[in-house]
């Protein structure tokens, strides 16, 4: 009978770590292509667009398209499972990508912002896979499965910028249509890897009740620091990362700069995600989170000293950095304030407010650029910035007082 359950428990682990592994495979594809977007879409926008103060309305559309379909993809998946969410948000990401390249081709920028919304709607999708890993493991190992899932990001820092310069003149003389046909392509290849996760399906207890109310949930401190977490990493990374490959053409680098230096802030962005985890439970969420606020004030400070590319290289990295620490620990932090029955809320609410705030700054990035310039796009990163410091400052005085009073 001990054999047997030992048995049972080794096979559990594995079972944990296939999942895991093919997650993290496929966000190392969604984020390829987020990164492949990320180097040419405020470029594709500017060739496209009227008022060039609209190059990153494409991108803030695709952060709007998540922002919509954030709570829908929760609840659809709490219904469903989540595989066949994941399958259904690959297949709209593809056909997006199709309809944002025809939008290139003929030059119509209306069409391009069209299959960038639609992009966003898959992003929305896949970016429950952190959630998924974290439900499919037990609690000492959920902030490891978080981080070792947005570790595919690591392939993306490489293969997505690499893969925007490769594709950008697939379509010549169309520039940049080719580089989302490229996005079609990963997606198909993502549905084929996600055909082999074995994710639970969500029980018929879980699906029927629906726990506390979710004005009651988002009371909680901890739910409150986690999301701001959440929304400010994500929000004042957009910004930065939204202006640099226009900001760095403005300064007369080359595209093949602008590709290295986003390449690097990918690379910021996911390779702590191999010890972000282990940080996480050994000092805690929030001094992660705290080691990320600084990081993105150090990211200001040496973006605002020069305009080298050893400034944006440096100041990306940084950035890229402070996100993960903000965006892990954010995460990590949500799922201890919630139980089985409430996560699609609760979930829901979060990766809303997340995108809401990506989608403004996203948005204000190319009009703060394009009006004021790079200094005051990285200005506008402190006010979050300070906010989320003030948040965990909150929890973390509310923590000891507890200890105290125990």
């Amino acid at each position: 009978m001990a054999q047997s359950r030992e048995t049972h428990a080794v096979d559990a682990r594995r079972g944990t770590l296939r999942n895991v592994f093919l997650l993290a495979f496929g966000v190392a594809l969604a984020m390829t292509g987020t990164a492949l977007v990320i180097t040419v879409s405020a470029l594709a926008g500017e060739m496209l667009a009227t008022d060039k103060r609209l190059a990153t309305l494409p991108l803030a559309l695709q952060f709007a398209g998540m922002l919509v379909t954030a709570i829908p993809a929760a609840h659809l998946m709490k219904r469903v499972g989540r595989r066949p969410g994941f399958l259904l948000g690959q297949i709209v990401g593809a056909a997006g990508a199709v309809v944002a390249a025809w939008g290139i081709w003929i030059g119509s920028f209306f069409v391009f912002c069209v299959g960038s919304a639609m992009l966003g709607v898959h992003n929305a999708f896949w970016q429950y896979y952190r959630f998924a890993a974290a439900e499919v493991s037990s609690p000492e190992f959920r902030s490891r499965a978080i981080s070792f899932v947005l570790a595919g990001g690591i392939v993306a820092a490489v293969a997505g910028p690499e893969l925007a310069k490769l594709s950008r003149d697939w379509l010549a003389p169309v520039t940049f249509a080719g580089s989302y046909v490229a996005i079609a392509v990963l997606c198909v290849v993502a549905v084929a890897v996600l055909s082999f996760t074995t994710l639970p399906k969500p029980s018929a207890d879980e699906s029927r009740r629906s726990g506390r109310p979710l004005r009651v949930l988002i009371r909680q401190p901890a739910l409150i620091t986690a999301v701001l977490s959440a929304m400010v990493g994500f929000g004042v990374m957009s910004m930065v990362m939204t202006a640099t490959p226009i900001a760095m053409a403005a300064c007369g680098h080359e595209f093949a700069d602008a590709a290295f230096v986003i390449q690097w802030h990918a690379l910021g962005m996911y390779l702590p995600s191999f010890f972000t985890g282990a940080l996480i439970a050994r000092f805690g969420t929030i001094r992660v989170i705290g080691a990320g606020i600084v990081l993105n004030v150090l990211c200001v400070v040496v973006n605002a000293s020069g305009i080298a590319i050893e400034n944006f290289w440096v100041g990306l990295v940084l950035l890229g950095v402070g996100w993960n620490f903000m965006f892990v620990g954010g995460t990590t932090l949500l799922t201890e304030t919630y139980e089985p029955e409430e996560r699609a809320k609760v979930q829901g609410f979060n990766d809303c407010m997340v995108w809401g705030m990506v989608t403004v700054l996203s948005l204000s990035s190319g009009a703060l650029f394009h009006q004021f310039g790079w200094l005051m796009v990285n200005l506008g990163v402190i006010v979050p910035v300070l906010a989320s410091l003030l948040a965990i400052a909150w929890l973390a005085s509310l923590r000891r007082a507890a200890a105290a009073a125990e």
